[in-house]
């Protein structure tokens, strides 16, 4: 057979075709478990490739990051952080976002998620839980106790019986070589026995030794302090992704649609599994105790805002006409001419106001920076009711709150942002 091939049975066969793995027969730098747990780490860890185990912690203020799994395509879920900021995070499932046509799975909000798997963790973990796993584990420990007396009364009795054989084998006459050899039989196997038994009782020894003894007086104070060190602003994210993945082997979310709810399975690293329901927020409704006839609406709004306003606030609060159709500018017309409702007149607003449409506008920002200007009281203004539009004074756009608070928001843009503004700008030659 010569370097690369060798033929047999007319066949020709590779030298990669006539490899053969035997483990442990060479002395390694670590041994073959070592490699194997060190190899599943790694895939673990790499969080960009498309497989459906869990993945490893990465930071960040998702606590069930590379944990979270879809029960619906049983999926590792994504991590979506808001822009500009980590403290907002959602568990968005991709599905098979490889095809054309697939859509998305299911998303969840992040905060609720992670509040509830840690109210269950500090749960599992705490004072009454830890006294609880103590006393089993005395009750474990008895019960091995009992096994092991059980295991020396059986070694007792084997070497009682090897004695005996060997004491019938001494005494046999050696010319009845039939009886010798018969009684020799018996004392190998009572020997036998005997060496089956030791092990035994060595294997339940090195079971006992390999266990770490535990001081309960130190085990419960670390569980009445953990809920102070888990909540403290100062811990740092990782370290409640590396106790999350101490306990928990994954979270499998799931949507109940019948009673909109969230469905959370988690499975535990000791192989239990606890179901938690968390509600889901219903967006898009208007609140409850606060749903309001169109008449009602109109007779509060009537006269404040236009027409095409009137109707957008009436489709917001989910309110219909009689014949179940949304709103519109005709609509809002007829409706308020049949309850001798007055027209908006601009000039007649004093002091002079505008919405958050047109502020947004006159600033140079988004909407949603406007809202965020008004939560935060740098920008004062009203509503007549709920869901009804923001009246602005005009004169408020000029303020020095305002004006900071633009500031901070441009600090706060985004630098693709920056740059897309940047790139649309028309630079001159010799400029």
């Amino acid at each position: 057979m010569d370097g690369h091939a060798c033929k047999t049975s007319g066949h020709h066969r590779t030298i990669e075709e006539w490899s053969v793995l035997i483990k442990d027969s060479h002395e390694g730098y670590i041994d073959w478990r070592a490699y194997e747990e060190n190899r599943r780490m790694l895939e673990e860890n790499a969080n960009m490739q498309k497989r459906t185990a869990r993945k490893s912690g990465r930071g960040g203020q998702a606590l069930l990051s590379g944990m979270a799994r879809c029960a619906r395509c049983s999926r590792m879920m994504r991590v979506f952080y808001k822009v500009g900021t980590d403290q907002s995070h959602r568990y968005q499932c991709r599905g098979d976002d490889g095809h054309v046509g697939v859509g998305l799975c299911i998303g969840a909000g992040g905060r609720g998620i992670d509040a509830a798997v840690a109210s269950q963790l500090l749960e599992a973990i705490s004072g009454q839980a830890v006294q609880a796993a103590l006393l089993a584990g005395q009750q474990a420990a008895k019960a091995q106790e009992t096994v092991r007396l059980a295991v020396e009364r059986e070694l007792e009795e084997a070497r009682y019986a090897a004695d005996l054989a060997e004491r019938r084998h001494e005494h046999v006459d050696p010319a009845k070589r039939h009886v010798a050899r018969t009684l020799e039989a018996r004392w190998n196997a009572a020997l036998e026995r005997v060496a089956q038994v030791e092990q035994k009782l060595a294997r339940l020894d090195a079971d006992t030794d390999k266990k770490t003894r535990v001081d309960p007086t130190i085990l419960m104070q670390l569980a009445s302090n953990l809920p102070f060190v888990w909540n403290a602003a100062g811990t740092d994210a990782r370290v409640r992704q590396r106790l999350v993945r101490l306990l928990i082997e994954e979270v499998v979310i799931d949507i109940d649609e019948k009673t909109n709810e969230f469905v959370l399975l988690l499975h535990w690293i000791g192989g239990r599994h606890t179901e938690v329901r968390l509600a889901r927020r219903k967006t898009g409704r208007f609140p409850p105790g606060r749903q309001l006839a169109a008449g009602e609406v109109l007779r509060k709004l009537g006269g404040h805002w236009p027409d095409r306003e009137l109707a957008v606030t009436l489709n917001r609060m989910r309110c219909r006409t009689e014949d179940g159709e949304t709103w519109t500018t005709v609509r809002v017309a007829a409706l308020r001419d049949k309850l001798a409702i007055p027209p908006y007149d601009p000039d007649a607003e004093i002091p002079k106001t505008i919405s958050v449409d047109a502020a947004a506008k006159r600033l140079g920002v988004c909407v949603a920076s406007v809202h965020k200007l008004i939560r935060s009281g740098a920008l004062p203004a009203s509503q007549i009711m709920y869901s009804a539009p923001w009246k602005i004074p005009v004169d408020a756009l000029e303020s020095d709150a305002v004006r900071i608070g633009l500031q901070e928001i441009a600090a706060r843009r985004p630098r693709q942002a920056i740059d897309k503004v940047k790139d649309k700008s028309m630079t001159l030659p010799g400029l």
